[in-house]
């Protein structure tokens, strides 16, 4: 028996797992956590190794097809996307021949299948069936109740494991791990937010021209995860005072966050409460657990994502058998949907805009008004504006780079019914 590797999806969803973890009793004085980041993941990539790893997953997961593409037609583009990815420095065109390209979706993908088929072979065996190992992308979570040279030699063995996947650890009693600060003091379980050293204190300034809500949800958003990651109100306390701190340097006014602070505390204290903030340790921990077991944004979406794909492969299945036994199969076309009869209407957000919702839902029912189109839905919602690092990032080479490859003067076709060679002249280079 060992542990087996979960998905960590944020720093939330691992403090779930540490509170569960001290509730069964393995939470120990002499504990100890781990945390590892992989070196340079997503660029060392095995390629054909990889790809090899992809289709023992697919295998292994049982997947003859995924989204009606056979395994053998996704190794095919799996082996274009990793092997034909091209870039440009200087005057200079290079082929990537280990790893796959930053930003891709699909390293994202391989690099996740690929460091299964790593966990699970390097390090899980190694790790008690009731320790915690996860796994957010290429920085790796654990807890281990062996003395620390055990998890040393844990440590060297998955190094040893594949030359181009390198761990970088950091084992002790306190660690940080994402935007969670984990300390266990004596067998007793402390948790706050986590601050890199390098983090500035900036979020969205105020005088930025976003729509309202923005400004609001950063407040919000921030005291949430305080108020889930702090295990003592003395440490809620600090972290309130470094938000509000924080957004006064942003130039959020003093008077707006004293009015979103207590309509965050209004909603979320019990009706019986005089004022709005917490009082005692009681009140905050009753405040904290009420809050905590809820899912993240993050855990929600995916959820819904997963919820999507498996409704997609059930409708396959369902019309792969249908088509075996000539029944009449169902369209994807059938999946329900919530936005039936319902336009939308997107425009980029500028303050002085702020009333053209309202101004554009008056158009629409004057002049659609006792016609068809009032029974639609309309939805006005607005972009952002592309913000600096899309605007300066260069994505193609430039023009001049991008030279037409000189093509011959004729072509020759074979067909293969028929000789001798044809000559086909498709254009005459001059």
């Amino acid at each position: 028996m060992h542990a087996q590797p979960r998905p960590i999806i944020d720093g939330g969803h691992l403090l779930r797992q540490l509170e569960q973890y001290v509730r069964n009793g393995h939470l120990k004085p002499t504990t100890l956590f781990c945390t590892a980041d992989i070196t340079n993941l997503y660029t060392m990539l095995p390629q054909d190794e990889s790809l090899k790893i992809l289709k023992e997953f697919l295998l292994e997961h049982h997947y003859e097809k995924v989204q009606g593409i056979s395994i053998k037609v996704i190794l095919q583009l799996a082996d274009l996307v990793l092997k034909e990815t091209a870039f440009v420095d200087g005057n200079k065109f290079y082929r990537q021949i280990i790893g796959g390209a930053m930003g891709s979706p699909f390293t994202l993908t391989l690099a996740n299948i690929f460091m299964w088929k790593w966990e699970k072979d390097a390090i899980c065996g190694a790790i008690g069936p009731h320790e915690i190992y996860g796994r957010y992308i290429d920085d790796i979570f654990f807890t281990f109740n062996d003395p620390k040279i055990k998890i040393e030699a844990v440590i060297k063995k998955a190094n040893d494991f594949h030359p181009n996947i390198k761990l970088e650890a950091n084992i002790g009693s306190c660690v940080s791990f994402l935007d969670l600060l984990i300390n266990n003091k004596n067998g007793v379980l402390f948790t706050s937010v986590y601050h890199k050293p390098a983090a500035e204190p900036c979020v969205v300034p105020f005088i930025s021209d976003h729509p309202r809500h923005v400004f609001s949800n950063i407040i919000q958003a921030a005291l949430l995860r305080a108020l889930r990651y702090s295990t003592t109100l003395d440490i809620f306390e600090k972290e309130r005072r470094s938000i509000r701190l924080m957004l006064l340097y942003n130039g959020y006014p003093s008077r707006y966050i004293d009015t979103h602070f207590r309509k965050f505390f209004d909603r979320s204290l019990s009706k019986s409460s005089m004022i709005p903030f917490i009082a005692n340790e009681n009140q905050f921990l009753v405040m904290r657990n009420t809050l905590l077991p809820k899912l993240t944004v993050k855990e929600r979406e995916t959820q819904h994502r997963i919820a999507a794909f498996s409704f997609d492969e059930e409708i396959d299945n369902q019309n792969t058998k249908e088509k075996t036994t000539g029944s009449s199969t169902i369209s994807k076309q059938n999946k329900p949907t919530k936005f039936a009869n319902t336009l939308f209407l997107h425009y980029t957000h500028e303050k002085r805009l702020h009333s053209l919702k309202r101004d554009i839902h008056k158009i629409y029912s004057e002049i659609f008004q006792n016609t068809i189109g009032i029974d639609f839905r309309l939805i006005v919602g607005h972009r952002n504006h592309r913000n600096t690092g899309h605007e300066l990032v260069q994505k193609r080479p430039p023009p001049t780079m991008l030279k037409p490859i000189p093509l011959p003067s004729k072509i020759f076709l074979v067909y293969p019914k028929l000789s001798p060679i044809f000559n086909l002249t498709l254009f005459q280079i001059p």
